[in-house]
């Protein structure tokens, strides 16, 4: 199966890549900074022309997103926009343009986090833009087929503990071969329109 998968340098994107990798599947990866492309899915111009330079692929992966955490009083309007054009509107518009470049019984997974349906302090911004991809995701499922569309909804890191354990306390954290596993079954498994909850 050929991958695409945005986010491939975060801590989820390596996880998916080495699990994917090693079951044989041939992956291209896409960051901002590094990656076989180079490429900010916000940015239209850039969208447009990765997808003339990855071409057909058979599953897209998106582990990307990026969202601000501070107490709703500090939070601007612009916080909020950023949130929405970096994680929800980003990935909405990656399945928009890809569909010509997805097989017609490929995927799409997209993720989300654990704020949609547990919040935190704090975690305003995350929580509207995490359930507006969910949103979208079981939405475009009935639009899509018979190609698929999946998000991965994970609670925090154990390996983000140290940087992110104080704004989820009490939480019970997954592990990235956790993660990297839900994003397999939402690739190589037969469910469409599903939030994967993690754990």
């Amino acid at each position: 199966m050929r991958i695409v998968l945005v986010g491939a340098a975060g801590k989820a994107g390596r996880a998916v890549h080495e699990l994917m990798g090693a079951r044989g599947h041939d992956i291209v990866t896409v960051g901002r900074t590094s990656g076989d492309v180079r490429c900010d899915i916000s940015d239209q111009e850039q969208l447009a022309r990765m997808w003339e330079r990855v071409g057909q692929v058979d599953a897209v992966v998106s582990a990307a997103g990026d969202v601000p955490y501070a107490p709703l009083g500090e939070l601007r309007s612009e916080d909020f926009e950023s949130a929405w054009r970096q994680k929800a509107l980003a990935q909405i518009d990656l399945v928009r343009t890809g569909l010509g470049h997805v097989s017609e019984r490929g995927s799409f997974t997209l993720i989300s986090g654990i704020p949609s349906r547990d919040p935190v302090v704090s975690g305003a911004a995350a929580a509207t833009v995490n359930g507006a991809v969910e949103a979208f995701v079981r939405a475009a499922a009935i639009e899509i087929a018979p190609r698929r569309i999946n998000v991965i909804s994970p609670s925090v890191f154990t390996e983000s503990l140290d940087d992110f354990g104080d704004f989820f306390p009490g939480f019970a954290p997954v592990g990235l071969a956790d993660v990297a596993r839900g994003f397999q079954k939402a690739i190589e498994g037969a469910a469409t329109g599903e939030v994967v909850a993690l754990p």
